[in-house]
């Protein structure tokens, strides 16, 4: 799970500040906070393996086979560091190890161990892949799955922290660290300004709000120090040492050159690192180093590096179902991609966007009654595409449905650069983390059946695929979709076969195949879901079961909310189906319905992703392809604005939890789970 970012943990005790009866509130939090994450940093770092250099102190021409070591510019490991570390990854079954080099400076340890905790970092099979950024051992085969050249001698840390993040996908479930007592850094250890930026982008973390984040924190630091006496000065005084209390053991196989120096200056060089990386992010529009899947890292210098334009052009999506994280495209320099795409949306935007709106229907696509009212109205604002989109409901069955619905050509528009391209990276995030949601939808058919074949639609990467691992090991996992991400989802091992298409295309082909079928946030993405559902009845075996999951019209947040409630995901979510309307179309297609779900599918976001909206809605992303030209104002409006809304998240996070909690308590949330079984007769 990724760490806080921050130079304190976010989760604190808060019955700390009870316990110290004349100590100010804020000096008491940071102190337990500082303190948690000390003791924690230390305890991770315990956690770590040590490679045995010993037994291959006298070692000759490293003999191993099948393994690359991939180091940055600058570091040289000898053969028995190769041979320690192969034989450690064949010892544990591991595909991949990243090394930390002895030496590693006192702030990337601390920063590392902030996002990984070494203990469960192999079993966090969706957990993105992290690295010291200076050596990563990695077994050939892994290497042609994910499609990744060996970085030549003058790579970056960044390239290659984006490398270890990307075939970690693919080893999900065999991938470690490892300190390297004999390894240095090299001339590159430290990173500031561009540089460090581009190491957080290659980690899928925010240079700008990371940043702007730690200017935050000192700030409060310094504030208490002056202000709330002796408090104040140790809570400052305790991230002063903190490299120090943190990493300074005795005898460890890791201790940092620079720990007395990173000590004793640490206040001056955060402050002046936060500055120097948000200065290079309001320079920078895009990332400088993300790995393709042809090779290595993408634009590192506008010099090299020849591009096919046409290759990096987004695939259209076709009609039917949401293309949830498909492959990233081969591109290599974000500029060429961006020119492109401005190109392409100019010329859509030219002809209005009118004709991506087929005419508005006069009746319920569910019961076909004409008591139709507006619910809401609202723009794009996941996006901040041009256009506004319209749910009515329908007055006899309650069904909520997008009127009038996008046309073809308007769904290609409106995903286009949503889950691959412009937003590919983040939404890729997102799916990564939601390893809880998808362990609780596999345990839901614990108490009915124990399925040997399973078909996920809508499966996008294979996400849920992969994490179901934990809970059905011996079971076949297929999936379908739209995109060409269930081909990668092959390539990784998250499914055993991917179909790519419109789901109704293979109803013939799969009929009576599976004895799961699930469809997760996938009918309210489809043009037609009763046909899904049909498809769904014909491609299960008899006595087979169908799960679905969705958001529910019903909430209470819809209302409280408006516009700013996530689940209205609009122009995307063409219907919202209330659980009564499912049920009967169930039984309509021979089905029982065994269990219903709602504070167990309760997705845990409806304030933060309000305040998310409403950020976006005030200060969207200036480097948006269909927005205007990006510059050096709108891109301080926009930190501008994400600072500000760093407090609105951090209450928004608070009142999500105890939302949750009530959700889990009182069975009612923001969406709901059904299982359902076919009949056999």
């Amino acid at each position: 799970m990724t760490r806080s970012p921050l130079p304190f943990p976010a989760r604190i005790p808060l019955s700390v500040p009870l316990l110290l009866p004349g100590v100010r509130w804020t000096s008491a939090v940071l102190l337990a906070a500082l303190g948690a994450g000390t003791v924690r940093a230390a305890r991770r770092l315990r956690a770590v393996p040590v490679l045995p250099m010993a037994a291959y102190a006298d070692a000759g021409v490293p003999r191993a086979a099948g393994w690359r070591l991939l180091t940055a510019g600058g570091v040289e490991s000898d053969a028995a560091t190769f041979l320690a570390a192969c034989a450690h990854a064949d010892r544990e079954g591991l595909r991949v190890l990243d090394l930390l080099p002895g030496d590693l400076p006192a702030e990337r340890v601390l920063s590392l161990l902030r996002l990984i905790d070494p203990a469960g970092y192999r079993q966090d099979r969706l957990g993105e892949g992290r690295g010291a950024g200076f050596a990563v051992l990695v077994a050939e085969e892994v290497l042609v799955r994910a499609g990744v050249e060996p970085a030549g001698p003058d790579a970056t840390p960044a390239e290659l922290m984006a490398v270890t993040r990307r075939v970690k996908e693919y080893a999900a479930d065999a991938t470690g660290l490892a300190i390297a007592p004999a390894l240095s850094c090299g001339p590159r250890a430290d990173a500031g300004g561009a540089a460090r930026a581009a190491e957080l982008r290659a980690q899928g973390l925010p240079p700008g709000a990371l940043a702007a984040a730690q200017l935050a924190g000192l700030a409060l630091l310094a504030g208490v120090a002056v202000r709330q006496g002796r408090w104040g000065a140790a809570a400052a005084g305790l991230y002063w040492i903190q490299p120090y209390l943190a990493l300074g053991r005795p005898g460890a196989p890791l201790r940092p050159g620079d720990l007395a120096r990173a000590t004793a200056v640490r206040p001056v060089r955060s402050l002046g690192a936060a500055l120097r990386t948000a200065a290079a992010t309001t320079r920078t529009p895009r990332p400088e180093a993300a790995v393709t899947p042809n090779g290595r890292a993408a634009a590192r210098d506008p010099e090299r590096d020849a591009v096919d334009v046409e290759a990096v052009r987004a695939e259209p999506v076709r009609p039917g179902a949401v293309r949830a994280e498909p492959a990233r495209p081969e591109a290599v320099r974000p500029e060429i991609v961006r020119a492109e795409a401005v190109r392409a949306y100019r010329a859509d935007l030219a002809a209005g966007t009118d004709r991506f709106l087929e005419p508005r229907r006069p009746d319920c696509p569910w019961c076909g009654s004409e008591q139709l009212s507006v619910r809401i109205r609202v723009p794009d604002l996941l996006q901040g595409k041009p256009g506004r989109f319209t749910l009515e409901q329908c007055g006899d069955c309650g069904h909520v449905f997008q009127n009038p619905r996008l046309s073809p050509e308007g769904l290609e528009f409106y995903y286009r650069d949503f889950y691959d391209g412009h937003g590919g990276e983040g939404a890729a995030t997102v799916f990564g983390r939601l390893g809880d949601a998808y362990r609780g939808r596999a345990e839901m058919l614990r108490p009915h059946t124990d399925p040997l074949s399973w078909l996920d639609v809508g499966t996008g990467h294979g996400h849920f695929c992969n994490a179901a691992r934990d809970v059905w090991p011996d079971t076949r996992f297929d999936g379908l979709d739209m995109g060409d991400g269930v081909r990668e989802a092959e390539l990784r091992g998250w499914v055993e076969t991917g179909y790519q298409g419109q789901f109704p295309e293979f109803a013939v082909k799969l009929a009576g195949q599976y004895e799961v079928v699930s469809m997760y946030h996938y009918l309210e993405h489809t043009r037609d879901p009763l046909a899904e559902l049909d498809t769904a009845a014909a491609v299960l075996a008899p006595g087979g079961y169908l799960t679905i999951e969705l958001p529910d019209p019903e909430s209470r947040m819809a209302r409280l909310l408006g516009p700013a409630w996530l689940p209205w995901f609009q122009p995307q979510h063409q219907h919202l189906i209330p659980s009564s309307n499912l049920r009967e179309a169930l039984a309509d297609r021979g089905f029982t319905v065994l269990a219903e779900e709602h504070g167990p599918a309760h997705q845990g976001n409806d304030f933060f992703g309000a305040v998310a909206l409403t950020a976006t809605r005030l200060a969207p992303d200036p480097d948006r392809p269909w927005g205007p030209r990006a510059t050096t104002g709108r891109r301080v409006l926009t930190g501008a604005v994400r600072l500000a809304s760093l407090p609105c998240f951090a209450a928004a996070a608070v009142l999500d939890g105890l939302r949750t909690a009530a959700a889990r308590r009182t069975d009612g949330g923001n969406a709901y789970r059904m299982l359902a079984r076919k009949d056999t007769r």
